[in-house]
């Protein structure tokens, strides 16, 4: 990153860069992850680069497909050019599949495929744990108006419809996945941050006898290694596609 360009934020897995013109970023992909808040830390080489062109690919994807995002094209291996823009401090969940925290926190066992796609809004706040928070909740502190999380609400569901199709053609099943938007300088609502192995929970449905094989972070939460060779994997898989519907 030339020296010219100021950091601005850095956070777990990204750092965010001015740019020349005022209204544009530039973020860089890292090579850390982390899970449970930051409790469990590693980094590996290449992960950056990864998620850069996976989440550059998929940014694509979603603005042929009318969904508003900050993305506005690759820079470099682990840069990305986007919309400066004022992030909503909510994270949405949108589950396909029962996992993860919803089955700790509830009844419902491991891999229960879900009658219709369920949305969790969690604070976005590390001090809090990022808490599961309410409808009622948001607007008590004055978060965002309501019919502003509607459209958060709707742009989550047609994400999902569009994602969803897009990995069963690489044979991935999209588990869940974690957004967040925020306000451009126009004050529109765009969907920003990154959709990577790092938040969407991908199911290589390559495998027999149902067998769950996770090519995704969990690989790293849960200690089962090869978190890079899963990575790489669904770069090819997407990159594969994409160079057959040319």
């Amino acid at each position: 990153m030339k020296k010219n360009f100021e950091l601005i934020y850095e956070g777990k897995a990204k750092k965010v860069f001015s740019h020349d013109h005022a209204d544009k970023v530039i973020i860089e992909f890292k090579d850390d992850a982390t899970a449970f808040n930051a409790l469990k830390k590693s980094k590996f080489d290449g992960k950056g680069e990864l998620n850069c062109q996976i989440s550059s690919r998929i940014f694509e994807l979603l603005g042929k497909n009318n969904i508003p995002t900050h993305f506005l094209g690759i820079k470099s291996e682990k840069t990305i050019i986007a919309q400066k823009i004022r992030i909503i401090p909510l994270e949405i969940v949108l589950r396909n599949t029962a996992y993860g925290s919803l089955c700790r926190q509830t009844t419902i066992k491991p891999g229960t495929p879900l009658e219709k796609p369920l949305i969790d809004i969690y604070l976005k706040n590390d001090e809090l744990n990022d808490p599961l928070i309410t409808k009622d909740r948001i607007e008590l502190m004055k978060i965002l108006e309501s019919k502003d999380l509607e459209l958060i609400i709707d742009l989550t569901l047609k994400v999902n419809k569009i994602l969803k199709i897009f990995f069963e053609n690489i044979q991935l099943k999209l588990v869940d996945f974690k957004l967040e938007f925020g306000y451009n300088a126009k004050n529109e609502i765009l969907l920003a941050d990154e959709i990577s192995p790092d938040n969407c929970r991908l199911w290589d449905l390559k495998q027999k006898n149902d067998t769950i094989v996770s090519l995704d972070k969990d690989r790293f939460r849960n200690d089962l290694g090869g978190l890079i060779e899963a990575y790489g994997e669904i770069n090819k898989r997407i990159n594969d596609f994409m160079n057959s519907i040319k």
